[in-house]
């Protein structure tokens, strides 16, 4: 008789939170970056484990992935590593972490002279692979 009961209990309580899709792994990123000098914006792809320079920025991007529109998490978010290129050639890492496009501001690249965020993950791109260049 309490199995019933039980299980009335555990879809009530599933209910409550709805369940959370796996994310997809892409192998393209797409990022947006401002110039602030010329107030410039570029759309640019980047393949995963690429490393492409962005001004004296070398951004590499190790993760994408996104979630279903309908999950309440951030739908779409990429593990970055960016550096600062100097002019003598040596490079100084700025930034390492996760970027959300739902929420750029809140891991942004912090540069006096350029921005960077994550626009999109995405399964293909015009942009010919590293390894066909």
């Amino acid at each position: 008789m309490r199995r019933p009961l039980l299980t009335a209990a555990v879809l009530t309580f599933a209910g409550l939170f709805p369940a959370q899709a796996q994310p997809v792994a892409n192998p393209v990123a797409t990022f947006a970056g401002l110039d602030k000098i010329t107030g410039r914006i570029t759309r640019f792809d980047v393949y995963i484990d690429e490393t492409v320079l962005f001004g004296a920025l070398e951004l590499t991007p190790r993760a994408c992935y996104d979630r279903p529109s309908s999950d309440t998490l951030q739908r779409t978010s990429a593990f970055l590593e960016v550096d600062q290129r100097s002019l003598d050639g040596s490079a100084e890492r700025i930034f390492t972490g996760w970027m959300f496009a739902d929420s750029p501001a809140l891991n942004a690249v912090d540069h006096a002279v350029y921005d960077v965020w994550l626009i999109e993950c995405k399964t293909s791109t015009n942009v010919p692979p590293p390894s066909e260049r």
